[in-house]
């Protein structure tokens, strides 16, 4: 028997003609769902366990392979949550691509002309730090000063004639591209925060999205609270040490202050590792300012931990100490300089989910 219509004919008995057949006399455009599979069979049992291995392999090669560029994004999200607080407030006046494209202008010109008034006088100290390598090269031979003692001890000559120009260019240019791709993708995550906030809070269940919204907008502003008051120390280690080092009359004191603010941004290692390199290159003017540079800095970090930094971050950020050291030394096991950097307000952010949500459900168990 045949059955004839608009699609063509159907054969009754062949089963690729009687399914045509069906498909025509169904009423919606696709047809009507079937049965849904039966999930407890074994062989269904099997399949959703091997995709679900397979599309884990597969995300895990995906991240290992794309991670640095993940690490981008990471900083360039990480920036546009620190810099949202003062964009919403100017949005709230002007447009909001207005008020991104302001803020970031802003950023980069004030990062600029800070660039642009340090670049004479630190050239020229560096061009006095060339000039005078002869004779710290001679001090570092000679076992009887104290640079030539950390020489035997640490090996400082053969780690700075181990840096080959080539490499250092190489890395300042790639620093330079990495440096332009962040401030790009930052532009975008400020311009668009609201979106991508609204994105990523849908991602979680309607019963539970008011309490995610808080806990979320919680720790914006933690990282917000860190990154800009860490900038603001920062700035001040660098001056307060500008004028420690030149009233001591210590060598390339504008050179050794940038190097201390771009350490400091980097919590407990970048402080410690500024002071004593700095404390060394004081010791070439006598040991007294060396020993006194030294007590500078412990001073500092003391006043930074206890006073400037409870002032300025405030409560928002506040950790326990030993939390911030282990998530410092994790992070810069894990991501290097940008861990450590990072590890602080995330360790913030771990804290106060883990004790809104897991300890939460602990006390009422």
């Amino acid at each position: 028997m045949h059955t004839t219509s608009g699609r063509g004919a159907y054969r009754a008995g062949h089963p690729v003609g009687e399914a045509e057949g069906a498909a025509a006399r169904q009423r919606k455009p696709l047809g009507a769902p079937g049965k849904p599979l039966d999930r407890r069979s074994p062989f269904f049992t099997g399949m959703l366990a091997a995709a679900g291995v397979v599309v884990t392999v597969a995300v895990v090669e995906l991240v290992l392979a794309a991670s640095d560029v993940l690490l981008l994004i990471g900083i360039a999200f990480f920036l546009a949550v620190g810099l949202e607080p003062v964009t919403a407030r100017l949005a709230r006046r002007v447009p909001r691509a207005l008020a991104a494209a302001v803020v970031v202008v802003t950023g980069l010109a004030v990062l600029g002309g800070a660039v642009a008034a340090a670049a004479v006088p630190v050239a020229a100290q560096a061009s006095q730090l060339r000039d005078g390598a002869p004779r710290y090269l001679t001090m570092l031979r000679d076992p009887g000063t104290l640079l030539g003692r950390a020489n035997e001890t640490f090996g400082l000559e053969a780690a700075v004639r181990s840096i080959h120009l080539t490499d250092v260019a190489k890395s300042v240019a790639g620093l330079l591209g990495d440096a332009a791709i962040v401030v790009v993708l930052a532009t975008y995550f400020v311009a668009d925060f609201p979106r991508i906030r609204t994105a990523l809070y849908r991602l979680a269940p309607r019963s539970r999205r008011p309490r995610v919204i808080l806990i979320g907008d919680a720790v914006f502003r933690k990282v917000g609270a860190y990154l800009v008051g860490n900038v603001v120390v920062s700035l001040i280690a660098g001056v307060a040490t500008f004028v420690w080092l030149s009233a001591f009359g210590v060598p390339y004191s504008l050179v050794l202050a940038v190097l201390v603010a771009v350490l400091d941004l980097v919590p407990v290692a970048g402080s410690v590792a500024a002071g004593a390199g700095t404390s060394l290159v004081a010791l070439t003017v006598s040991m007294p300012v060396g020993l006194a540079t030294l007590g500078f800095f412990v001073g500092y970090r003391l006043l930074e931990d206890y006073v400037l930094l409870p002032k300025i971050v405030g409560r928002a950020v506040r950790i326990p100490a030993l939390v911030t050291v282990v998530a410092v030394l994790l992070g810069f096991e894990l991501l290097g300089v940008v861990g450590a950097f990072v590890a602080v307000p995330v360790a913030a952010a771990v804290l106060l989910v883990v004790r809104e949500v897991a300890v939460h459900r602990l006390d009422r168990t």
